[in-house]
């Protein structure tokens, strides 16, 4: 199921960047990522709610606590730096140059977490960084 949710997040990703890029035009990229954001907001505390699983909050230890209060900050910056490249710069060249997440991502996640690099996924690492230099060079 996971491969699923996967690709949808994929296909809602590219929908961001294209409605993003038509929805900036005119518009002050932190104003839009803040109007993005309490979209988003919005959106998680309903499925929160619809689910019913508000009660979890209470069993939240202090440890989650501060890491998700990081990686929201990282994806403010992330959101607010994303919304800037695009309001300024082509889909096309923003695009990929964001999508090196993907080889940050693996890079961290074997020296932080200390996940095993196959060779497969070292090959990965090397073909999405050539990729994204052809498509934005």
């Amino acid at each position: 199921m996971w491969a699923v949710f996967a690709v949808l997040s994929a296909v809602f990703a590219a929908l961001t960047s294209i409605l993003a890029k038509i929805g900036i035009e005119g518009v002050d990229s932190n104003l839009a990522t803040a109007i993005r954001t309490v979209v988003v907001v919005a959106m998680a505390w309903g499925m929160v709610f619809i689910t019913h699983r508000q009660g979890g909050i209470h069993g939240i230890s202090r440890r989650s606590w501060l890491f998700l209060i990081l990686s929201g900050l990282a994806t403010g910056a992330s959101w607010l730096c994303y919304y800037r490249a695009l309001q300024t710069g082509s889909v096309s060249k923003v695009v990929p140059i964001d999508k090196m997440s993907t080889v940050l991502t693996l890079i961290l996640a074997f020296w932080l977490l200390h996940e095993r690099i196959t060779g497969k996924a070292l090959a990965g690492i090397v073909f999405i960084t050539i990729g994204t230099v052809m498509m934005v060079v």
